[in-house]
Protein backbone atom coordinates (compact mmCIF):
# COMPACT_ATOMS: atom_id res chain seq x y z
CA UNK A 1 0.00 0.00 0.00
CA UNK A 2 1.85 3.06 -0.94
CA UNK A 3 1.54 5.92 1.99
CA UNK A 4 -1.07 8.31 -0.49
CA UNK A 5 -3.22 5.27 -0.52
CA UNK A 6 -6.85 5.90 1.30
CA UNK A 7 -6.75 3.76 4.43
CA UNK A 8 -10.54 2.90 4.57
CA UNK A 9 -10.19 1.34 1.36
CA UNK A 10 -6.95 -0.07 1.65
CA UNK A 11 -8.44 -1.47 4.75
CA UNK A 12 -11.60 -3.26 2.88
CA UNK A 13 -8.74 -4.31 0.11
CA UNK A 14 -6.96 -6.52 2.59
CA UNK A 15 -9.85 -7.51 4.75
CA UNK A 16 -10.79 -8.85 1.72
CA UNK A 17 -8.09 -11.23 0.98
CA UNK A 18 -7.90 -12.44 4.45
CA UNK A 19 -11.90 -13.01 4.66
CA UNK A 20 -11.54 -14.96 0.97
CA UNK A 21 -8.87 -16.88 3.00
CA UNK A 22 -10.89 -17.95 5.40
CA UNK A 23 -13.93 -18.67 3.17
CA UNK A 24 -11.40 -20.89 1.52
CA UNK A 25 -10.03 -22.61 4.45
CA UNK A 26 -13.91 -23.19 5.59
CA UNK A 27 -14.84 -24.72 2.64
CA UNK A 28 -12.61 -27.49 3.85
CA UNK A 29 -14.98 -28.24 6.53
CA UNK A 30 -18.27 -30.55 6.47
CA UNK A 31 -20.82 -27.56 5.21
CA UNK A 32 -23.61 -27.13 8.54
CA UNK A 33 -25.39 -24.86 10.07
CA UNK A 34 -22.19 -24.42 12.65
CA UNK A 35 -20.33 -23.41 9.49
CA UNK A 36 -22.89 -21.33 8.21
CA UNK A 37 -23.06 -19.23 11.79
CA UNK A 38 -18.95 -19.70 11.71
CA UNK A 39 -18.99 -17.69 8.43
CA UNK A 40 -21.62 -14.96 9.55
CA UNK A 41 -19.51 -14.26 12.84
CA UNK A 42 -16.03 -13.49 10.93
CA UNK A 43 -17.17 -11.64 7.94
CA UNK A 44 -18.70 -8.53 7.69
CA UNK A 45 -16.18 -6.41 10.46
CA UNK A 46 -13.47 -3.88 9.58
CA UNK A 47 -11.22 -6.86 9.39
CA UNK A 48 -8.23 -4.71 11.28
CA UNK A 49 -6.45 -7.10 13.43
CA UNK A 50 -6.64 -9.36 10.14
CA UNK A 51 -4.60 -6.11 8.67
CA UNK A 52 -2.43 -5.40 11.18
CA UNK A 53 -1.44 -9.06 10.66
CA UNK A 54 -0.77 -8.80 7.23
CA UNK A 55 1.09 -5.44 6.81
CA UNK A 56 3.53 -6.55 9.85
CA UNK A 57 4.45 -8.96 7.65
CA UNK A 58 4.71 -7.00 4.82
CA UNK A 59 7.38 -5.03 6.67
CA UNK A 60 9.46 -8.00 6.70
CA UNK A 61 8.75 -8.78 2.72
CA UNK A 62 7.32 -12.24 4.08
CA UNK A 63 4.80 -14.02 1.77
CA UNK A 64 1.19 -12.57 1.20
CA UNK A 65 -0.80 -16.03 1.32
CA UNK A 66 0.57 -16.81 4.39
CA UNK A 67 -0.20 -13.54 6.05
CA UNK A 68 -3.05 -13.94 5.08
CA UNK A 69 -3.89 -17.19 6.95
CA UNK A 70 -2.50 -15.97 9.85
CA UNK A 71 -4.98 -13.16 9.45
CA UNK A 72 -8.02 -15.60 8.82
CA UNK A 73 -6.65 -17.02 12.44
CA UNK A 74 -6.67 -13.85 14.23
CA UNK A 75 -10.31 -12.97 12.64
CA UNK A 76 -11.25 -16.49 13.95
CA UNK A 77 -10.18 -16.19 17.59
CA UNK A 78 -11.77 -12.26 17.27
CA UNK A 79 -14.90 -13.51 16.25
CA UNK A 80 -15.26 -16.34 18.76
CA UNK A 81 -14.73 -13.97 21.52
CA UNK A 82 -17.84 -11.80 20.14
CA UNK A 83 -19.87 -14.76 19.67
CA UNK A 84 -19.30 -15.83 23.25
CA UNK A 85 -19.66 -11.88 24.59
CA UNK A 86 -22.91 -11.74 22.97
CA UNK A 87 -24.83 -14.15 24.35
CA UNK A 88 -27.49 -13.37 27.48
CA UNK A 89 -24.56 -14.79 29.66
CA UNK A 90 -22.47 -11.89 29.22
CA UNK A 91 -23.42 -8.71 27.32
CA UNK A 92 -26.79 -10.03 25.79
CA UNK A 93 -26.51 -8.50 22.99
CA UNK A 94 -29.40 -8.70 19.83
CA UNK A 95 -26.91 -7.02 17.27
CA UNK A 96 -23.44 -6.86 15.78
CA UNK A 97 -21.65 -5.34 12.47
CA UNK A 98 -25.60 -4.32 11.66
CA UNK A 99 -26.91 -7.60 11.84
CA UNK A 100 -28.54 -10.31 14.55
CA UNK A 101 -26.33 -11.70 16.69
CA UNK A 102 -25.61 -15.48 16.30
CA UNK A 103 -27.63 -16.70 19.41
CA UNK A 104 -30.39 -14.49 17.94
CA UNK A 105 -30.56 -15.63 14.32
CA UNK A 106 -30.07 -19.54 15.53
CA UNK A 107 -29.75 -20.35 19.13
CA UNK A 108 -27.58 -20.13 21.97
CA UNK A 109 -26.59 -23.25 21.95
CA UNK A 110 -25.37 -22.81 18.12
CA UNK A 111 -23.41 -19.98 19.07
CA UNK A 112 -21.35 -21.69 21.91
CA UNK A 113 -20.57 -24.28 19.43
CA UNK A 114 -19.81 -21.83 16.69
CA UNK A 115 -17.40 -19.87 19.46
CA UNK A 116 -15.81 -23.26 20.55
CA UNK A 117 -15.13 -24.05 16.53
CA UNK A 118 -13.81 -20.63 15.59
CA UNK A 119 -11.24 -21.07 18.30
CA UNK A 120 -10.54 -24.29 16.86
CA UNK A 121 -10.27 -23.35 13.63
CA UNK A 122 -8.26 -20.51 14.73
CA UNK A 123 -5.05 -22.94 16.26
CA UNK A 124 -5.57 -25.36 13.49
CA UNK A 125 -4.83 -22.46 11.26
CA UNK A 126 -1.55 -21.41 12.91
CA UNK A 127 -0.42 -24.97 13.10
CA UNK A 128 -0.55 -25.72 9.14
CA UNK A 129 2.59 -25.80 7.32
CA UNK A 130 0.72 -23.42 4.33
CA UNK A 131 0.84 -20.91 7.38
CA UNK A 132 4.90 -21.06 7.50
CA UNK A 133 7.25 -23.27 6.85
CA UNK A 134 8.78 -23.53 9.98
CA UNK A 135 7.49 -25.54 12.54
CA UNK A 136 8.87 -23.46 15.64
CA UNK A 137 7.78 -20.62 14.08
CA UNK A 138 4.11 -22.01 14.24
CA UNK A 139 4.93 -23.19 17.46
CA UNK A 140 5.63 -19.16 18.37
CA UNK A 141 2.37 -18.50 16.73
CA UNK A 142 0.31 -20.83 18.52
CA UNK A 143 1.45 -20.53 21.99
CA UNK A 144 1.57 -16.72 22.03
CA UNK A 145 -1.63 -16.85 20.75
CA UNK A 146 -2.76 -19.06 23.23
CA UNK A 147 -1.43 -16.55 25.79
CA UNK A 148 -2.90 -13.59 24.80
CA UNK A 149 -6.45 -15.10 24.31
CA UNK A 150 -6.61 -16.85 27.38
CA UNK A 151 -6.83 -16.96 31.10
CA UNK A 152 -3.74 -14.30 31.03
CA UNK A 153 -5.39 -12.07 28.46
CA UNK A 154 -8.56 -11.72 26.53
CA UNK A 155 -10.29 -13.93 28.95
CA UNK A 156 -9.22 -12.36 32.43
CA UNK A 157 -10.18 -8.80 30.69
CA UNK A 158 -13.68 -9.77 30.18
CA UNK A 159 -14.01 -11.59 33.49
CA UNK A 160 -12.73 -8.52 35.28
CA UNK A 161 -15.01 -6.29 32.88
CA UNK A 162 -17.87 -8.70 34.10
CA UNK A 163 -16.72 -8.57 38.03
CA UNK A 164 -16.29 -4.27 37.75
CA UNK A 165 -20.32 -4.39 36.68
CA UNK A 166 -21.34 -5.25 40.16
CA UNK A 167 -18.39 -4.41 41.96
CA UNK A 168 -18.93 -2.45 45.42
CA UNK A 169 -16.69 0.43 44.03
CA UNK A 170 -16.42 1.48 39.82
CA UNK A 171 -13.16 0.81 38.67
CA UNK A 172 -10.01 3.81 38.72
CA UNK A 173 -8.79 4.43 35.45
CA UNK A 174 -5.17 2.70 35.77
CA UNK A 175 -7.74 -0.53 36.62
CA UNK A 176 -9.14 -0.19 33.86
CA UNK A 177 -6.42 0.97 31.53
CA UNK A 178 -4.99 -2.13 32.60
CA UNK A 179 -8.30 -4.56 31.50
CA UNK A 180 -8.72 -3.09 28.57
CA UNK A 181 -4.70 -4.16 27.43
CA UNK A 182 -5.80 -7.41 28.27
CA UNK A 183 -9.47 -7.94 26.97
CA UNK A 184 -8.94 -5.43 23.65
CA UNK A 185 -5.11 -4.96 23.74
CA UNK A 186 -3.87 -8.25 23.66
CA UNK A 187 -5.06 -9.52 20.39
CA UNK A 188 -4.14 -6.60 18.84
CA UNK A 189 -0.85 -6.72 20.04
CA UNK A 190 -0.75 -10.21 18.78
CA UNK A 191 -1.98 -9.26 15.44
CA UNK A 192 0.81 -6.41 15.09
CA UNK A 193 3.64 -8.99 16.43
CA UNK A 194 2.46 -11.73 13.80
CA UNK A 195 4.84 -10.04 11.44
CA UNK A 196 8.35 -9.90 13.15
CA UNK A 197 7.18 -13.65 14.79
CA UNK A 198 7.44 -14.87 11.62
CA UNK A 199 10.12 -12.87 10.22
CA UNK A 200 12.94 -13.93 13.30
CA UNK A 201 12.91 -10.57 13.62
CA UNK A 202 12.78 -7.38 16.61
CA UNK A 203 9.14 -6.63 17.81
CA UNK A 204 10.11 -4.01 20.18
CA UNK A 205 8.62 -1.35 17.87
CA UNK A 206 5.85 -3.03 17.08
CA UNK A 207 5.03 -3.64 20.62
CA UNK A 208 5.26 0.04 21.46
CA UNK A 209 3.20 0.66 18.45
CA UNK A 210 0.41 -1.64 19.44
CA UNK A 211 0.15 -0.87 23.19
CA UNK A 212 -0.74 2.53 22.44
CA UNK A 213 -2.98 1.49 19.23
CA UNK A 214 -4.70 -1.14 21.08
CA UNK A 215 -5.60 1.78 23.95
CA UNK A 216 -6.70 3.88 21.68
CA UNK A 217 -8.80 1.82 19.29
CA UNK A 218 -10.70 1.07 23.16
CA UNK A 219 -11.18 4.71 23.81
CA UNK A 220 -12.51 5.09 20.74
CA UNK A 221 -15.51 2.67 21.66
CA UNK A 222 -15.73 4.32 24.64
CA UNK A 223 -16.37 7.39 22.69
CA UNK A 224 -19.02 5.80 20.56
CA UNK A 225 -20.47 4.07 23.01
CA UNK A 226 -21.68 7.47 23.98
CA UNK A 227 -21.72 9.32 20.66
CA UNK A 228 -22.19 6.88 17.72
CA UNK A 229 -24.82 6.17 16.24
CA UNK A 230 -26.56 3.04 15.90
CA UNK A 231 -27.28 2.74 12.22
CA UNK A 232 -23.65 3.46 11.65
CA UNK A 233 -22.03 1.56 14.71
CA UNK A 234 -23.95 -1.94 13.92
CA UNK A 235 -24.50 -2.28 17.53
CA UNK A 236 -26.36 -1.00 20.72
CA UNK A 237 -24.83 2.21 22.00
CA UNK A 238 -25.49 3.74 25.76
CA UNK A 239 -24.63 0.69 27.23
CA UNK A 240 -22.08 1.22 29.59
CA UNK A 241 -23.53 4.72 31.44
CA UNK A 242 -26.73 3.13 31.08
CA UNK A 243 -24.77 0.17 33.57
CA UNK A 244 -23.08 2.66 35.51
CA UNK A 245 -19.87 0.93 34.01
CA UNK A 246 -16.68 3.65 34.78
CA UNK A 247 -14.56 3.77 31.52
CA UNK A 248 -12.20 6.32 30.06
CA UNK A 249 -14.98 8.51 28.90
CA UNK A 250 -16.71 8.67 32.58
CA UNK A 251 -13.33 9.21 34.24
CA UNK A 252 -11.41 11.73 31.51
CA UNK A 253 -14.65 13.56 30.28
CA UNK A 254 -15.36 13.04 26.47
CA UNK A 255 -12.64 16.33 25.17
CA UNK A 256 -10.14 14.33 27.96
CA UNK A 257 -10.43 10.94 26.41
CA UNK A 258 -9.82 12.34 22.87
CA UNK A 259 -6.66 14.19 23.77
CA UNK A 260 -5.80 11.11 25.38
CA UNK A 261 -6.58 9.43 22.59
CA UNK A 262 -4.53 11.77 20.03
CA UNK A 263 -1.53 11.00 22.53
CA UNK A 264 -1.55 7.39 21.99
CA UNK A 265 -1.55 7.68 18.24
CA UNK A 266 1.02 10.02 18.02
CA UNK A 267 2.76 7.60 20.23
CA UNK A 268 1.95 4.28 18.15
CA UNK A 269 3.59 6.69 14.85
CA UNK A 270 6.47 7.62 16.28
CA UNK A 271 7.68 4.01 17.49
CA UNK A 272 7.24 3.21 13.34
CA UNK A 273 9.94 5.56 12.83
CA UNK A 274 12.57 2.56 12.83
CA UNK A 275 10.70 1.62 9.18
CA UNK A 276 10.27 4.62 7.11
CA UNK A 277 7.56 4.99 4.62
CA UNK A 278 6.96 1.36 4.93
CA UNK A 279 5.46 2.34 8.25
CA UNK A 280 2.83 4.36 6.36
CA UNK A 281 0.43 1.71 6.62
CA UNK A 282 0.04 0.86 9.62
CA UNK A 283 0.80 4.65 10.51
CA UNK A 284 -2.66 5.24 8.90
CA UNK A 285 -4.42 2.61 11.34
CA UNK A 286 -3.37 4.42 13.95
CA UNK A 287 -4.98 7.23 12.62
CA UNK A 288 -8.20 5.55 11.52
CA UNK A 289 -9.12 3.71 15.32
CA UNK A 290 -9.36 7.12 16.97
CA UNK A 291 -11.03 8.91 14.10
CA UNK A 292 -13.78 5.72 12.49
CA UNK A 293 -17.60 5.91 13.65
CA UNK A 294 -17.75 2.30 13.97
Amino acid sequence: MSPSADFPTALKTVAARVETTFREILSDQPKSQVTDAMAHAVVGGKGLRGFLVVESARLFDLPEPGACRAGAAIECIHAYSLVHDDLPAMDDDDLRRGQPTVHVKWDEATAVLVGDALQSLGFEILSDPATHPDAEVRSALVITLARAAGAAGMVLGQARDIAAETAAMPLTLDEITALQAQKTGALIQWAALAGPRMAGADSGPLRVYSEALGLAFQIADDLLDVEGDEARTGKRVGKDAGAGKATFVSHLGVDGARARARELVDKAEAALAPYGNRGESLAAAARFVVARDR
